[in-house]
């Protein structure tokens, strides 16, 4: 800061090219420099927090709404990719709310059919006689209410992308039909006779463990095989909490842009809260999560009074014994390569005693 009795706009210019910050001319109110002061402080706070956030944004990857900085995630980019220029199959598992549908739609506008329908369609959200008209189309008359013939999301998609969530939930008669479907590229409208040619990309995805289904009997085998030509496996939010930072802003810039307002950012309080808290809901929950917060917030950061009751009183909660022994026993076979013999040794169990605890825990191999 130049303090000066002299000034003159020539030596004010002099002195800012040889790097002041303010000039201050005789005499002045010690408010007018204490006001100086706290502008420079907060210019270096700014600019440490900027190079701090090159730093890390450097690391992170955007793709097709994909926000993530995760080893395991940034692999399923270049899966992605690697496969979207292709007509393979694909089945997506993850739990509920890990952005499942958001990998298929990354999926479809990488490829050449992006220009082309994406049809998304639950599985589970429809009894299995609703499905089977959704999926495969109707003629008039077929059944009662069928006053007009209707195509399916199957026809709908045809030279795009079919994303079939929840698949384990389909019924064996609809597996039987949609594997039909798959193979051979026609399909029937119910009531109706004539084959309708179809091409579609089918994306399947599952919050279940499918091999596990087909072992069990409720899905078939034959199916299962059909769609799992390539499989990406979508990590849960809690084993990749590096990405919470950014999520979140990139939550608050979108409802910041629907929403009309102009928050920041969380405060350290409550992002301390954030990434304490184990997110059953994944990535879902914590969009849901923000927004809540957004709403009730009337300033420019987030603090904990923001966030819905429920996540503050649940962020310490401590894992279940259930819980632990299931992460213990993945961790486990996951270091010895699945090899039952050595896992079990190690976890002090008989090789029966771990395959009835892979059944019980829905473990299966990565």
């Amino acid at each position: 800061i130049i303090i000066t009795a002299y000034a003159t706009v020539e030596s004010a210019v002099e002195a800012m090219k040889e790097g002041a910050y303010d000039y201050i001319v005789k005499p002045f109110n010690p408010e007018e420099l204490s006001l100086i002061l706290r502008r420079i402080v907060e210019h270096q706070r700014l600019i440490k927090e900027n190079i701090s956030l090159r730093k890390k944004l450097s690391k992170q990857v955007f793709f097709e709404d994909i926000v993530t900085r995760d080893k395991k995630m940034k692999k399923i980019i270049e899966m992605v990719k690697t496969v979207a220029p292709t007509t393979t199959t694909v089945l997506i598992s993850g739990e509920s709310g890990t952005g499942k549908e958001l990998i298929a739609r990354a999926i479809h506008n990488t490829s050449q059919r992006k220009k082309r329908p994406f049809i998304a369609i639950s599985c589970g959200a429809l009894p299995d006689s609703l499905l089977e008209a959704e999926l495969f189309g109707y003629e008039k008359g077929a059944f009662t209410g069928a006053t007009a013939q209707v195509k399916g999301k199957i026809e709908l998609a045809d030279r795009g992308t079919l994303f079939l969530d929840d698949i384990a939930d389909i019924s064996k008669k609809t597996q039987v039909d949609l594997l039909r479907i798959i193979q051979e590229r026609e399909l029937r409208r119910l009531g109706g006779s004539q084959i309708i040619k179809v091409d579609v990309r089918f994306i399947a995805a599952t919050n279940r463990n499918l091999e596990s289904e087909v072992s069990k009997g409720n899905f078939r085998e034959d199916l299962y095989y059909r769609l799992k030509v390539i499989t990406i496996n979508i990590p849960p939010l809690r084993d990749r909490k590096d990405d919470i930072p950014y999520l979140v802003s990139n939550f608050i810039e979108n409802f910041n842009a629907q929403m009309g307002k102009q928050i920041l950012r969380p405060s350290e309080r409550t992002m301390k809260i954030l990434m304490g808290y184990n997110w059953p809901g994944n990535i879902r929950e914590l969009e849901n999560v923000i927004e809540h917060a957004m709403v009730i917030c009337d300033q420019e950061i987030i603090e904990p009074q923001h966030l819905p009751e429920e996540l503050i009183k649940n962020r310490t909660r401590m894992k279940t014994l259930y819980e632990m022994e299931r992460e213990y026993i993945a961790s486990v076979l996951n270091t010895y390569q699945w090899k039952i013999t050595q896992a079990a040794r190690v976890l002090g169990l008989t090789r029966s005693t771990l395959y009835n605890k892979i059944r019980k825990y829905d473990l299966s191999k990565k």
